[in-house]
């Protein structure tokens, strides 16, 4: 499947701001970016490291005025997520080094607290990918799901207490859960085809059957979804498309659309 996507972000910057974003997808084993366009304007000066966990970031300083930032991709996915029924629990000595962190409880997936929750809602499911499911399945019938809510992160523990929340905050509650039975869970951020009303997009992938398994409780069907990633982290502290330092600023317009490619269009 190729999908064609883009993100538009305008502001009013009021004071010299610093920015850090993550707008751009990398290539890796289950996509390909066949080309990019990205136009920030005023023209000024742009550099890109890499972070902790291999997301592209770039860093500007905003002058007063008017900032856009114009991103577009043409990426080559796989036709379906990964999925593994059945896959089974990889045993703590045998996972990777990169995948220790996502063991561990963090800002907004408090993992300490839900060992007693996850073992009730997995009761009976064989130790691994189908524990996952499970978890995903009960966060989608247990837990409302809102498209609009607050801009600011809401951690598992208040989602399970609130009993609803937006994408982000359901893949929170999904990733304590699965830390909380010793199953690495890290959030990711990005887009997805289908996607109803279009924004961009959170989901959580696991580690299981030695590999990352894509999980989404906010929608009843993965099948036919085409999913592009922008970044990976613990939560969402760690792979906001941005973050700007000082007085705050909101988006003035923010657009995201995401089309599927026949194949005459590639």
């Amino acid at each position: 499947m190729q999908l064609q996507t883009r993100c538009d972000l305008s502001f009013e910057i009021s004071y010299p701001t610093p920015f850090v974003l993550m707008l751009r997808p990398r290539s890796g084993a289950y996509q390909w970016v066949v080309s990019e366009e990205y136009v920030i304007t005023p023209s000024i000066r742009i550099s890109e490291f890499t972070d902790n966990y291999g997301n592209l970031c770039q860093r500007l300083l905003a002058p007063p005025g008017y900032l856009s930032i114009c991103t577009q991709s043409k990426v080559i996915i796989a036709g379906g997520v990964e999925r593994s029924p059945g896959g089974a629990f990889v045993e703590i000595q045998n996972l990777p080094d990169g995948v220790l962190c996502y063991l561990l409880p963090s800002r907004y997936c408090e993992s300490e607290h839900f060992n007693s929750l996850a073992v009730e809602i997995t009761a009976g499911q064989f130790i691994g990918y189908d524990q996952v499911a499970a978890i995903e399945s009960w966060i989608r019938n247990a837990i409302r799901y809102e498209l609009k809510g607050s801009d600011a992160p809401v951690s598992a523990m208040d989602v399970k207490e609130r009993q609803w929340g937006v994408c982000r905050d359901l893949s929170h509650l999904g990733i304590a859960l699965c830390r909380s039975l010793s199953i690495p869970a890290r959030m990711v951020v990005g887009y997805c085809h289908g996607l109803e009303p279009m924004d961009l997009h959170a989901w959580f992938e696991a580690y299981v059957a030695d590999r990352w398994c894509t999980f989404d409780p906010s929608q009843s069907e993965l099948n036919g979804k085409g999913y592009v990633v922008l970044g990976y982290g613990r939560d969402a502290a760690d792979v906001a498309v941005y973050n700007q330092f000082g007085p705050s600023v909101y988006p003035i317009l923010k657009t995201v659309d995401v089309i599927k490619l026949v194949e005459e269009d590639a």
